[in-house]
């Protein structure tokens, strides 16, 4: 008898063969983690509830929901930015963060599922506005490919600032990295060296005092 088929018994109607389903895509493990840590940030605001996303840095902290820095996060302060990276926006073309030298820089590792993130939108497009040539906002799409309703959502928040196709750049994620989670978001100041890293949402107003020291 063939590995995999049902006998077939004299009187006994054949059972039907069900077919394998086909194999879905995997996420790399990389990929897998940063899920999970944002699928866990994500339900952490929904259990904390709506006054934790008060524009209050005192309640964000300055690192981890317990109020601690993430090692990683402080670890790169003071440091280059590699910034020798070139990579393709929303509409394919090329944009390289070393023309952003000079510019006071906010680089927003996101994506469109991370529900922290979404939260975090409104803040990055006001302090864009606000800030118009001394801050550039780059927002690094993680984990989330580029398709039609890509665009739709960019349009539908408004997005007043680059988005960079950040799908298979695992050299980028390290340079910048560990990335344990999204959002996660790099100010890199004017001569080019990261001036704060944070793990996590921040609040307007954390993110806000970081530039503005800076400008």
């Amino acid at each position: 008898m063939q590995e995999g088929k049902v006998p077939e018994v004299p009187g006994v109607p054949k059972v039907p063969e069900v077919p394998e389903s086909p194999e879905q895509p995997r996420l790399s493990r990389r990929g897998a983690w940063i899920a999970m840590a944002s699928v866990a940030l994500a339900l952490g605001l929904l259990w904390a509830g709506p006054e934790f996303l008060e524009d209050d840095a005192s309640r964000l902290g300055s690192g981890s929901f317990d109020g601690t820095a993430d090692p990683d996060d402080t670890s790169s302060v003071g440091k280059m930015a590699p910034l020798q990276f070139t990579l393709k926006d929303l509409n394919g073309v090329d944009v390289k963060l070393s023309a952003f030298r000079g510019k006071v820089i906010l680089m927003n590792f996101w994506a469109t599922w991370c529900g922290p993130c979404l939260v975090e939108i409104p803040d990055l497009v006001e302090l864009q506005n606000e800030h118009q040539g001394d801050l550039v906002v780059l927002g690094f799409l993680s984990l989330d490919p580029v398709t039609a309703g890509t665009h739709e959502f960019v349009k539908k928040y408004k997005m007043n600032y680059p988005i960079l196709d950040g799908n298979g750049r695992e050299d980028v994620e390290d340079a910048f990295g560990p990335m344990w989670g999204l959002p996660t978001s790099v100010i890199i100041d004017r001569e080019g060296r990261i001036a704060a890293r944070y793990s996590g949402i921040r609040s307007k107003e954390q993110l806000k005092s970081t530039i503005e020291a800076l400008l």
